[in-house]
């Protein structure tokens, strides 16, 4: 089984143009441009507490809202996670997180089961986070994540106060479930799984 596990993905639609590379086997480092500042930071984080190297560069239609850009991103991402775990074999599949940050503690809790399913329990401050992003988004580019990437995320905002706070402990504590359950484990043979298959 290679050591190297690799995604790229590129998608051009009217309203995006995104192209992503992604290693599994990584440091950390990122090398990302959405167009979106704060959500550049996001992925910054995701990447570096799962130790992923990942090349994401996009344009969208950021006149008209963060939105599409934002969901096409978790989209893509999550097809890259799909190509770069391939058959899933020998992954330890599962990841769970408790990620404080500052007053603010969220519980990460995810599968990479093959069966696509968000449960989300968020609730922010309010409508924007800082300036210019819309709280809203956070979820739709996880589900945009998981419809890809055939993950059962659970993502649980236990309390907090400060939206910035709030959204980097969910993208930190994705990170660092990712990277537990992308992790190979030399005492499993084929897929973790009671059936045999995902």
């Amino acid at each position: 089984m290679s050591t190297t596990r690799t995604g790229a993905v590129s998608r051009t639609t009217k309203e995006t143009d995104i192209h992503i590379s992604l290693t599994l086997e990584g440091n950390g480092v990122g090398d990302i441009a959405t167009g979106i500042p704060f959500f550049d930071h996001m992925l910054t984080s995701l990447t570096r507490y799962g130790f992923f190297d990942l090349g994401l560069h996009a344009r969208g239609d950021l006149d008209v809202d963060y939105h599409h850009t934002v969901e096409d991103v978790g989209i893509c991402l999550g097809e890259a996670f799909d190509h770069a775990l391939g058959a899933k074999e020998g992954i330890r599949r599962f990841g769970h997180v408790v990620m404080p940050m500052d007053e603010a503690l969220v519980s990460v809790a995810l599968d990479f089961c093959s069966r696509p399913y968000l449960i989300y329990h968020v609730t922010f401050p309010g409508p924007r986070i800082g300036t210019s992003f819309p709280s809203e988004l956070v979820q739709e580019f996880f589900q945009g994540f998981i419809r890809r990437s055939g993950l059962t995320l659970h993502i649980n905002l236990h309390y907090g106060t400060n939206s910035h706070h709030i959204a980097e402990a969910i993208f930190k504590g994705v990170g660092r479930a990712l990277g537990q359950a992308c992790a190979l484990d030399p005492r499993i043979h084929g897929v973790f799984s009671t059936k045999g298959e995902l």
